[in-house]
């Protein structure tokens, strides 16, 4: 059921919080017109202007990974509460931004909410490493944190895997293409995931351009992720082209109602389900695309990254069906 706004409704629609900051901030930077060593500077300052007073850890410690002659840095939280389970995270960032430290604060609220361990994957990004070397990296780290439980948390503890954006995506999909090796994963959480680069759902038109994700500028980072000449009915570029969605792990997917993704989120929620995936699909009304980095400093936006927590939660601890 498609939903149609003239935009004066649209306006309304939109938590006033997030009215209040979209003007404190004033208008988006075309990306094309900034390096993007530019880029990732403001996006960390961004980050770091959101990170408001995030859960003490017991514990924060740095590693990195070895893979085939490539060396991928990850970061550990531990909480200060037993632990549940551990969330391997991969953050957002149009594939083309962010690193350990812009969803610090996130990882930590993740791992306070869940009681988890949380893997944060600083997976290698484009232009100079196109598609698919980030999906390449969030399937090993998968299979490195499924296999040895025991070297990150506990052993038997039940695996998460979790991304926000472009991070989303790329967890669902490792979980697809990891599917056969029996990694065990318990559950994905997708927290407003991007499904490839066309973009042509309802959502997609109506919140173009003014609400924090601005298309064009997405579509401009596509064209750096897909550099490498790939084909876009790929189903690891566009998941909503897959045709063997079968036997994936239970997903919460999240998603924005202010947010251009909002349509194709809820689409790859029906896709799951149409595949016999358990599924819960959350809305977060008022909200816009990138919400979640914004739960330190405005309450509507915790309280929804709290819900979705939960939802989580349901799917790693008997007690809590």
């Amino acid at each position: 059921s498609s939903r149609r706004f003239s935009s004066e409704a649209v306006e309304d629609v939109i938590h006033p919080e997030l009215a209040a900051y979209r003007e404190a901030l004033g208008p988006s930077r075309d990306p094309r017109e900034t390096s993007m060593a530019e880029r990732r500077d403001q996006y960390r300052e961004l980050t770091k202007s959101r990170r408001g007073s995030p859960p003490e850890m017991r514990d924060v410690t740095n590693g990195t990974w070895e893979w085939s002659g490539r060396t991928v840095a990850f970061r550990r939280y531990q909480p200060d509460a037993p632990l549940r389970g551990i969330v391997l995270y991969a953050h957002g960032g149009s594939f083309v931004l962010g690193d350990l430290d812009t969803h610090d604060a996130l990882c930590r609220r993740v791992a306070a909410d869940l009681s988890v361990v949380v893997i944060a994957v600083d997976y290698r990004l484009a232009p100079e490493h196109p598609f698919p070397a980030a999906i390449d990296d969030v399937v090993e780290a998968m299979r490195e944190v499924a296999l040895h439980r025991e070297t990150y948390a506990e052993p038997g503890l039940p695996v998460v895997v979790m991304g926000d954006s472009a991070g989303a995506t790329l967890v669902t999909v490792a979980a697809r293409l990891t599917r056969d090796e029996g990694l065990g994963i318990a559950a994905q959480g997708l927290i407003y995931p991007t499904m490839g680069p066309d973009m042509m759902t309802d959502s997609s038109h109506v919140y173009a351009t003014g609400y924090f994700l601005e298309i064009d500028h997405l579509r401009a980072d596509y064209q750096h992720y897909l550099s490498s000449g790939a084909d876009h009915t790929d189903p690891r570029i566009t998941p909503l082209l897959a045709d063997d969605l079968h036997d994936l792990p239970p997903a919460v997917v999240m998603v924005a109602e202010c947010d251009p993704l909002r349509d194709e989120g809820v689409a790859y929620a029906g896709l799951l389900e149409h595949f016999g995936v358990p599924v819960e699909l959350l809305e977060a009304r008022g909200m816009v695309h990138g919400f979640v980095g914004m739960a330190g400093i405005m309450d509507a936006a915790r309280v929804d990254l709290d819900d979705f927590a939960a939802h989580v939660a349901r799917f790693i601890l008997p007690e809590s069906h």
